[in-house]
């Protein structure tokens, strides 16, 4: 019976990943690897590509900075209500629930041209919906649990007596966060940053509605897929969606391997 279960798992990961990758990778260079490159060198496959570097920098950099924060509040608050940490715990778990199509289009019509708000900033000469600021807001409305998630029960564990010693030896709060609060978190803060990066990279459906797909504009590489299987330009599509897969797939490793290392230490 364990041996069935064994090969039934393994069975199950290579129909939904494994072979997968094989297609991808042999459909990426169906075209030799001059259509591969071909792929990838296209303007505006290297402005996808760019656009979709600069995305995930400024939201890894944001969610680090938010979901620290965050994570601290909810679990060291003590001014909140119950009631209201569940809410915000609530909020924190909403892109979970919510589509990412979803969750674009609630951005939108919140700060798209037509709306009070997206007409003030149009105004001043700051577009949000269509434009680069917009991209980034929809994907840190997916990636922002991510963060948080990995921070909190860290903080849980790790209770607050070490803190409160320090605060009553003297030292500030930012001073007590650096030295004792950090190098207790630091690790969790590593696993949420490599996490946001991946999801950040595949991020589809939010960034689609948000953005308008513009070519050599608003084009991330995961809509220059799209875009590219609906032309029928398939070899292109998978070249740069293989690009897409092995990075995020390096990450992941990169994390089991930061694990591991954690874990020596």
């Amino acid at each position: 019976m364990k041996r069935l279960w064994i090969t039934l798992t393994w069975l199950v990961f290579s129909i939904l990943i494994l072979i997968p990758l094989v297609v991808l990778a042999t459909g990426a260079f169906g075209e030799g690897a001059g259509g591969f490159v071909k792929a990838l060198t296209r303007p505006e496959a290297l402005h996808a590509l760019k656009m979709t570097g600069s995305i995930v920098l400024v939201v890894t950099l944001l969610n680090g900075l938010f979901g620290i924060m965050m994570g601290i509040y909810l679990v060291r608050a003590n001014w909140l209500s119950r009631r209201l940490r569940q809410l915000f715990n609530s909020i924190v778990d909403l892109p979970y629930a919510v589509s990412p199509v979803i969750g674009g289009l609630m951005i939108v019509l919140l700060l798209g041209p037509d709306t009070i708000v997206g007409a003030f900033f149009e105004q001043i000469g700051f577009k949000v919906v269509y434009a680069f600021p917009g991209m980034v807001i929809a994907t840190l409305f997916v990636t922002f649990p991510l963060m948080v998630r990995e921070v909190m029960p860290v903080l849980q564990e790790l209770g607050t007596d070490q803190e409160q010693a320090a605060s009553t030896l003297g030292a500030y709060s930012w001073r007590t966060f650096w030295q004792v609060t950090w190098p207790s978190i630091r690790w969790a803060v590593i696993y949420g940053t490599i996490l946001t990066v991946a999801r950040s990279l595949g991020e589809f459906g939010a960034v689609l509605v948000v953005s308008g797909n513009i070519i050599n504009k608003t084009q991330t590489a995961t809509t220059l897929v799209y875009q590219d299987m609906e032309n029928f330009n398939v070899t292109a599509a998978n070249g740069v969606a293989l690009v897409l897969a092995v990075f995020s797939i390096g990450l992941l490793l990169l994390m089991e391997r930061a694990k591991k290392r954690k874990e020596v230490h």
